[in-house]
């Protein structure tokens, strides 16, 4: 058994704040995008929903893979967190570049 890494649970504890941060952003400006504030996607609801069960299927997957390589339950977290920081990073960086709708003068 390996010896706990308080390293290994920073990096988790940042890569779970970051997530949580990305995860807001993208939530207010698909909320924006609802009230006409957002350049968004036409199709951009029903991405929402569908990018949710895709993520925990591949978090799941993920974290079973960790578990039966014998990693510690920091290291399973991290691999279960990896794809869902994925998505939400995505989502930020593509969301943001969209940008407000802006009136026309």
């Amino acid at each position: 058994m390996r010896a706990y890494d308080p390293t290994e649970a920073m990096r988790l504890w940042m890569q779970m704040g970051l997530m949580t941060m990305e995860a807001q952003a993208t939530v207010a400006m698909r909320l924006w995008g609802m009230a006409g504030m957002w350049k968004t996607a036409p199709d951009e609801m029903q991405r929402m929903v569908q990018e949710k069960s895709d993520a925990m299927q591949q978090s799941a997957k993920a974290a079973t893979n960790a578990a039966l390589q014998g990693k510690s339950g920091v290291g399973i977290a991290s691999a279960a967190l990896k794809p869902l920081r994925q998505k939400t990073q995505a989502n930020a960086k593509r969301l943001t570049a969209r940008g407000p709708k802006l009136p026309k003068l």
